[in-house]
């Protein structure tokens, strides 16, 4: 497949990488350095130009283009370059946008602006971290088969129990398999008498009540059942995720320093306690008793001051804190410094395109880590080569790289075993390593 990518920021050059493997990519972008460097960086067609220059366009030949995406940092740019890629090729076109007016406007009116699917980053980057919230203890969790299957991440700490058992010792859970270990970015699968190490990140698939168990296990002081939350800051992405956590029953807790935007704010969610102060104050955070919640959720206007809150209301007592660090490069010091999870707004919105432009072959996707694997969803039909045999026998016609995590069938959870049979309509959830990933996808 050809894919054209307009942007050559962080989430153009994510996404372009991502999918540099298995497609044709040629990426458009204004600035020539950025052009350059991605020549260097990945197996792409990079040219300098602007998506929204006809000729541009024609000259980075989006005739010949099978989906356009359009990934720059303005949501007007993005929008004015899927119009004018239709009007000369009915490529499937994808905006990324900012600003979730756009995406209801969107959803209104399917291909309005000229766009065929639309992602929005602050509503993704909320969705991601109230997920998070949701089971406190992992570090990612993804749900499939329309919620029947949970895929979640678990880091193995120096408290962890887990740590120094083998897969087989650790594995005493029904309806749940282990399908990987993260280690030093490399992905490992895993076997009866792997031993699972300190700092190793634990991917799972099952039915979410056995995923939720599991949670227990990997870390059993820590809290799992949510109820005190307190989201810092006023942004559009902090209003998304309160308003959501409202959806879950949850009566957040949230601050924000402007005072005009703390009243509107408290207008907008009728379930969320709003105050109005400065959440770098701790004596603030200690009179306000921030220091009992569950967990906090630092979403500030800069990285520097989302890594001083997190790490000030774990200092007066926060079981958890998320923080939202815009600068990739700080993910991994958040986390090594004390922040629990650090979500990058950029990554979530890569992954979601990456994952969307997947989907055209599977139901759904998940990136457990860039390049190395992921965890994808597909509906078997009878010609599948695992239809009709046991597990055990299917998987030795398919590549290493093939773990499957579960199977649902209609609407009831499966738990794969070696004889299990799979039957065609059958939903299979399975980790797949990127260099299995073509042979996988084919014989599916």
């Amino acid at each position: 497949m050809r894919i054209l990518v307009i942007g050559a920021g962080e989430v153009g050059s994510s996404i372009a990488g991502s999918l540099a493997d298995a497609h044709e990519i040629v990426v458009l972008d204004v600035d020539g350095d950025r052009v350059d460097s991605l020549t260097f960086e990945h197996d792409v067609l990079a040219i300098q130009g602007d998506g929204t220059s006809l000729d541009d366009l024609e000259a980075a030949d989006v005739g010949s283009a099978d989906v356009v995406i359009a990934s720059t940092d303005e949501d007007e740019t993005n929008l004015a370059a899927c119009g004018t890629v239709k009007t000369v090729t009915d490529a499937f076109t994808i905006a990324r946008v900012e600003q979730p007016s756009f995406l209801r406007t969107w959803q209104r009116s399917r291909g309005v602006f000229g766009v065929d699917f639309m992602v929005c980053t602050d509503l993704l980057t909320a969705q991601a971290i109230v997920r998070i919230v949701g089971l406190p203890t992992a570090r990612d969790v993804d749900p499939f088969a329309n919620g029947l299957v949970q895929m979640a991440e678990f880091e193995v700490d120096e408290t962890s129990p887990l740590a120094g058992q083998t897969v087989a010792e650790a594995d005493t859970f029904d309806a749940l398999t282990f399908v990987a270990l993260v280690r030093d970015e490399e992905v490992v699968l895993p076997r009866g008498d792997t031993v699972i190490e300190q700092n190793d990140q634990i991917v799972v698939i099952g039915r979410p009540d056995r995923v939720e168990a599991f949670a227990g296990a990997v870390s059993p002081e820590a809290q799992t059942d949510v109820e005190d939350v307190v989201v810092v800051g006023g942004s559009t992405t902090a209003y998304q995720v309160a308003r959501l956590l409202e959806e879950r029953g949850l009566s957040p807790t949230l601050i924000e320093q402007d005072e005009a935007r703390a009243r509107e704010l408290a207008e907008l969610l009728p379930n969320t306690t709003v105050l109005q102060h400065d959440a770098t104050d701790r004596d603030f955070l200690e009179r306000e008793h921030v220091g009992d919640a569950d967990f906090v959720v630092s979403m500030l206007d800069s990285d520097e001051k989302n890594l001083l809150v997190a790490l000030l209301t774990k200092r007066v007592g926060a079981a958890r804190t998320v923080a939202v660090a815009d600068n990739p490069q700080y993910v991994p010091l958040f986390q090594t410094v004390g922040v629990d999870v650090a979500v990058n707004p950029r990554e979530v919105t890569a992954e979601d395109i990456t994952r969307f432009t997947r989907e055209r072959q599977a139901e759904n996707v998940a990136i457990i880590e860039p390049d190395k694997a992921e965890v994808l969803e597909v509906e078997v039909d009878a010609d599948s080569v695992l239809v009709g045999r046991p597990i055990r026998e299917a998987v030795a016609d398919l590549p290493a790289g093939f773990v499957i995590g579960a199977i649902t069938r209609d609407g009831e959870f499966v738990t794969p075993r070696g004889d299990t049979v799979v039957e065609p309509n059958d939903h299979v959830i399975a980790l797949v390593t990127s260099e299995a990933h073509d042979e996988v996808a084919e014989q599916l």
